[in-house]
């Protein structure tokens, strides 16, 4: 519908002559900031935080036309000078869903380069999930293990230290400092609009640890109006299929309560979300308790109509007891040792840990309507180890990144800045170690015929760790007397071609860049018969991403819309870090010899290291369907896709293939070659259904010491994993879960929810000796005002 407003004189001004006026919605009445205002004599500007814009024309009458990204177009007829007062319709039939992440600005996911997955809000609260691991794994191509995430097969199993996949938070990294791993049950979930999956290397304009991918959030916008959300949920573990995995005569529950309010006064305008979690725990001893409080305090400025400024903040308390080997694979939830505290053979750990984020940032716009943008960040994390003192570590990120942005029109975009991290680190785990990393990136985007998008961008990274430099070294050719500079450059390009009105296809290359975390160099600990050796050597690992797709748009009516989307992609990563058996003698022992009986002095010496162990690539093909909207009274959303990964190592050396359990294959270890992830939710009326559905493929290679136990000289075999040969044995046809949940919405504001995960109570695992939960039964209570 258009709004035409027409104030007719007979005669137009000969001089120039000033236009006020203000954008809102025609719902909510919140001002529109970003529309964009054009004059049929030329002139144009863009409505600042409030809505309001000036623009100075030289005759009248005047055609002016106002677009906003989301509205429906408006044009009006002016005749004189005076203040207009615009009302733009949402498009709610065009159901867009905009992006951010990939280019650091608002696109449409149709018209990203890369492949993309949008995990909205409703599915997080209405599956009851609980943190941010369990909501990235509903997501196509993607695969959480125990702490850690894979995308399109990238990354395996490594222990908790490092990661692949980069973790943003309002755009900033939010990546620990010691293991270099994502703390995602820190994440505050209540407090964040939707979830963005990036597949591929992102490091153009994020930098060290996108190699496989992105996972971002962005806090919630508050609105004028005001937003209560709040929400309570109880949920208790059934018991598991085989009686002797049941530990427990009361069967364990958990529970969460979580509450959201934000308001955008004039000026001002502020955040507070608070959550409470707590867990017994389906494995014997394994508990989980945390507290939390987020939020943000936004300010605009009085003076400068185009600054905006504030901070975020993210505090949370937690104590989590845990552990990774089990008992044996007919009690698989219970800890090697059993779990008694003050029984030596234990190997249940129990941390305490504080996390604090505090998050300055300021906007602003110039009269060019350029945007300077500089996000800060101070990232604290302790984890105070109560079973083992020597294993508590403490780290703290100091953050900061001026980007600026330009447009020229809507076809050309160009985006550049400068990042600096510091980072410390006091452990008695690691020992105390600090590290710098700084890097300077350009982005340039241009449209041609508003059809074809190319995308290219460069960043060159600096990085020493304790003072010591040559991870970012770069030579410009293998021969070893060749020039060498002290950063790395990194490179990215994409193109985005809409060949119809509805089919868009895409290609993008990337490339990417990780160094190693404290806690892959200097880790040196035990966990029973696991032992976990440093690599001073060890390199930083690099890597590249390609990609071809097309994403085809369906419609139903004029109210659903569906993303059908196949890409082919393959990931080459080179110096890939991974930690690989093996003796480790210190240097001044090299000389000992492995007679009989010495195993009480070597076996000292038997464990894992993180090594620059081979060369891989993962080649594959994706198929995904997205939609949402209604269908005449259902409205009907799905967020579903099949993935088929080719996971090789590129590295043919017998003794690291020695360690493959199974040699005769080049798949690299724990890995799947098919993934499939599918959730429908349906509502009519008040009644919403809905349906989830994981499967993966049987993890064919893993370590062989976890199938083989370490031989001894003597004669006799240390199981890190007592039975997990057989099990692997009887359970090698790969994992199929279900999840179903019902709701009911009354009174309009609440809702109430039953949810039963893992409905056919299957035992599967994520990783060896990692059994995941039985069957469970969830009752919820959302209310939104």
């Amino acid at each position: 519908m258009k709004n035409l407003l027409r104030v007719i004189f007979l005669v137009p001004f000969s001089i120039f002559s000033q236009v006020d006026g203000i954008v809102t919605d025609v719902a909510t009445k919140e001002p529109i900031f970003g529309a964009k205002i054009v004059a049929s004599s030329g002139q144009k500007t863009l409505s600042d935080l409030d809505g309001k814009f000036n623009l100075t024309v030289s005759e009248f009458p005047v055609n002016v036309i106002v677009t906003a990204q989301g509205y429906f177009n408006d044009t009006l007829t002016i005749a004189e000078r005076g203040t207009l007062n615009v009302q733009l319709n949402s498009e709610v039939q065009e159901i867009k869903t905009v992006v951010v992440t990939a280019g650091r600005r608002d696109q449409d996911i149709e018209n990203v380069a890369i492949s993309m997955e949008i995990i909205r809000p409703e599915l997080v609260d209405n599956k009851c999930l609980v943190d941010l691991e369990q909501a990235v794994n509903q997501s196509p191509g993607v695969f959480a293990m125990d702490g850690q995430v894979s995308i399109r097969g990238g990354s395996g199993f490594a222990y908790g230290a490092g990661s692949r996949v980069l973790l943003l938070w309002n755009g900033i990294p939010i990546i620990s400092g010691d293991a270099g791993d994502a703390k995602f049950n820190t994440i505050p979930l209540e407090n964040a609009s939707q979830i963005e999956v990036i597949k591929g290397a992102s490091s153009v304009l994020y930098g060290s640890g996108a190699l496989n991918g992105i996972v971002s959030l962005s806090e919630r916008e508050p609105s004028t109006k005001g937003e209560l959300r709040a929400k309570v949920q109880a949920g208790i573990y059934d018991n598991p299929r085989r009686e002797s995995l049941r530990w427990w005569s009361k069967n364990p529950m958990f529970y969460q309560a979580e509450a959201y309010y934000g308001k955008m006064y004039k000026k001002f305008g502020y955040t507070l979300a608070v959550n409470g979690f707590t867990n017994e725990g389906y494995k014997q001893g394994e508990t989980e308790d945390r507290g939390r409080i987020s939020g943000s305090l936004f300010f605009r400025s009085e003076r400068f109509k185009k600054l905006k400024y504030g901070i975020g903040y993210n505090v949370q308390l937690q104590k989590t007891a845990n552990f990774i080997i089990w008992e044996s694979d007919s009690l698989a939830y219970t800890p090697s040792g059993g779990a008694d505290l003050n029984d030596p053979a234990s190997t249940l750990t129990v941390n305490t840990g504080t996390t604090i984020n505090i998050d300055p940032y300021v906007k602003f716009y110039d009269k060019k309507n350029n945007l300077h943008s500089l996000k800060t960040r101070y990232y604290y994390i302790d984890r105070t180890n109560l079973t083992n003192a020597a294993q508590s570590t403490t780290s703290a990120i100091i953050y900061g990144d001026y980007q600026f942005q330009k447009k020229w029109g809507e076809a050309t975009v160009l985006t550049s800045g400068i990042t600096g991290i510091r980072t410390d680190v006091k452990s008695n785990l690691f020992g105390d170690h600090f590290s710098n990393n700084y890097a300077v990136y350009t982005q340039f985007e241009k449209s041609f015929f508003d059809k074809l998008h190319i995308t290219a961008g460069i960043r060159f990274e600096y990085f020493e760790q304790d003072n010591l430099r040559g991870d970012t070294d770069f030579s410009f050719s293998k021969d070893s007397s060749a020039a060498t500079i002290p950063v790395y450059p990194i490179f990215r390009i994409g193109t985005h071609y809409q060949l119809l009105k509805y089919t868009h296809l895409r290609a993008s290359f990337g490339q990417g860049i990780r160094y190693p975390s404290v806690a892959e160099r200097y880790t040196q600990t035990s966990v029973g018969a696991l032992n976990i050796f440093p690599n001073y050597n060890l390199r930083p690992e690099t890597g590249w991403a390609a990609e071809l797709g097309i994403k085809q748009v369906v419609r139903i009516g004029k109210n659903w819309k569906g993303l059908i989307d196949v890409a082919g992609f393959i990931n080459q990563y080179d110096n890939m870090m991974e930690f690989a058996f093996g003796v480790f003698i210190p240097d001044t022992l090299s000389s000992l010899s492995l007679v009989p009986g010495a195993w009480n002095y070597v076996g000292n010496f038997f464990g894992f290291q993180a090594q620059n162990a081979e060369n891989a690539r993962i080649a594959g093909v994706e198929f995904s369907f997205n939609s949402q909207g209604k269908i005449g009274n259902v409205e009907l959303n799905t967020l579903m896709g099949y993935t088929y990964m080719d996971p090789v190592s590129l590295n043919s050396d017998s003794a690291y293939v020695s360690t493959f359990s199974d040699s005769n294959s080049t798949m690299l270890k724990y890995r799947f070659r098919h993934l499939v992830k599918a959730d429908v939710e349906a509502t009519w009326k008040n009644i919403s259904v809905g349906l989830s559905a994981r499967y993966n493929s049987f993890m064919e290679n893993i370590d062989r010491t976890f199938v083989e136990g370490i031989p001894i000289v003597d004669g006799t075999v240390v199981e890190i994993l007592p039975g997990l040969d057989d099990y692997r044995a009887r359970n090698n046809k790969g994992s199929l879960v279900f999840d179903a949940r019902i709701g009911y919405t009354f009174l309009e504001h609440y809702r109430v929810g039953f949810v039963v995960n893992n409905v056919l109570n299957n035992e599967y695992d994520t990783r060896p000796g990692d059994i995941q939960a039985p069957r469970s039964y969830v009752l919820q209570l959302q209310l939104k005002f």
